[in-house]
């Protein structure tokens, strides 16, 4: 897959892509990344790729000539590409939406910035995405998360795959508790359970947790999530313990 950036701070995405597992996989050439700055595109000795927005308004808005070009810049050299606009106003970004992606032939990422992009510049892209409900200075940090997200779903780019295959939200709970060595840390001790050996005991564990942490920090998600026949078990088995603390309590 090639992955393209268009961005007025490319320095910003080239120094995040050397590192860590994004490296590793530009490095064994799982895919390419490649970046496009709109300033190429302007015309004046300032490089000027905002203006004021008509009607009035505080802030600058992002003309539409440099970053059209730009993005059909990176369009010629990867047609099959989707491009991807990042803008608060998009659809909230998940872990379905990044499989999704990495299931594209190419990605066009377009950064924004100020007060946003000119309307005529929404017609080159095929969606939008957002990270959340929230504003940021710029798109280069949505951008990389969006490159990080899908990159590691990209086969051979993580090691061991079922590390990809059994994450949070991949199967729409969050991941159930992590632990190492040593056994005891400061009185903490790892799960009876975990140390059994027993592989159907271990399972069973980690689903009762994954569900129980889903259901503490985000209930939205047992609301559509498919679950399977023994959860209705281990929610009920939840809701005891749960009334059970409260009585102690």
């Amino acid at each position: 897959m090639k992955i393209t950036v268009v961005s007025l701070f490319p320095e910003m995405i080239r120094a995040a892509a050397g590192h860590s597992i994004v490296k590793r996989g530009l490095e064994a050439g799982f895919f390419s990344l490649d970046t496009i700055d709109p300033r190429s595109f302007t015309s004046d000795r300032h490089r000027t790729v905002d203006d004021t927005p008509f009607g009035g308004g505080a802030g600058m808005v992002l003309k539409p000539e440099p970053y059209c070009q730009a993005i059909r810049a990176a369009k010629a050299a990867s047609p099959q590409a989707t491009v991807v606009m990042l803008c608060p106003t998009g659809k909230p970004f998940s872990q379905a939406t990044a499989a999704r992606l990495a299931k594209q032939a190419g990605l066009i990422l377009v950064c924004g910035h100020y007060e946003g992009f000119d309307e005529r510049i929404r017609r080159e892209a095929d969606e939008t995405v957002s990270l959340g409900d929230y504003v940021l200075t710029g798109g280069e940090l949505p951008a990389l998360v969006v490159l990080d997200a899908v990159s590691r779903l990209l086969p051979g780019v993580v090691g061991h795959q079922e590390s990809v295959e059994d994450e949070s939200f991949l199967n729409g709970l969050l991941e159930y508790p992590q632990y190492t060595r040593p056994v005891d840390f400061e009185g903490q001790v790892v799960p009876e359970a975990l140390r059994s050996g027993d592989h159907a005991r271990i399972a069973r564990w980690r689903r009762k947790e994954s569900l129980r942490r889903t259901w503490q920090s985000r209930p939205d998600l047992l609301k559509t999530t498919p679950l399977e026949p023994e959860d209705g078990l281990l929610l009920l088995e939840l809701l005891r313990e749960a009334k059970g603390g409260e009585k102690r309590g």
